[in-house]
């Protein structure tokens, strides 16, 4: 367990190389992969049945009609898709950040939740949901060498911005904190609000 967790703090360092040979790069609602236990460690193949994939698509029923209205959308499928998939892998009981160490299986670290974010954006993207964004490759932003940090990424497609989508914070099925990529590089933490907070940002 603690080289598992020493490994997640290292490879937090290399911001999107894969991790696993066996993660599946052009994810569908039918199959794709869940990286949990630190650093990929294992990798869960999974598949939403047409119910759980229908709760994802409600969120996007109404298309946004700005760049900031399509990331709170981001942000609430986000959260739906942790909730579905914790139950399907054992990770329902992540908790923010790294804090439960004590039970790795289902605990995630920066690069799993970058990694399984990532994967979600791709199938939104590819089921025609992102109209104002791109999915980008994942960033990775470091003090010192010994403190990485990694986070998924999308594009404005109107502005040019890049967007942090950064679930390691929080448990489970919590929001994602969607805040522009340079704030996030320049080291936003959630006792560090993001300003000005995303709801009145353009």
């Amino acid at each position: 367990m603690a080289l598992a967790v020493l490994a997640g703090w290292l490879n937090c360092a290399r911001a999107d190389v894969q991790t696993r040979d066996d993660v599946i790069d052009n994810p569908v609602p039918g199959l794709f992969s869940v990286c949990h236990g630190h650093s990929c460690t294992l990798v869960s193949t999974v598949s939403l049945d047409d119910d759980q994939w229908d709760q994802i698509a409600r969120l996007f029923a109404v298309p946004a009609a700005t760049p900031q209205l399509e990331r709170e959308q981001i942000a609430d499928a986000i959260a739906l898709f942790e909730t579905i998939v914790g139950k399907l892998t054992g990770t329902s009981g992540d908790k923010p950040g790294n804090e439960g160490d004590r039970n790795w299986q289902g605990q995630m670290d920066c690069i799993d939740e970058a990694t399984n974010t990532t994967t979600y954006l791709k199938m939104l993207s590819r089921a025609g949901f992102l109209r104002w964004h791109s999915v980008e490759k994942k960033a990775t932003r470091a003090f010192i060498i010994l403190f990485p940090h990694t986070t998924a990424v999308v594009r404005d497609l109107q502005s040019g911005e890049r967007w942090a989508v950064d679930s390691w914070f929080f448990a489970n099925g919590e929001r994602p904190v969607i805040l522009s990529l340079e704030e996030w590089h320049h080291g936003w933490y959630p006792d560090k609000p993001a300003t000005p907070p995303l709801s009145s940002r353009p």
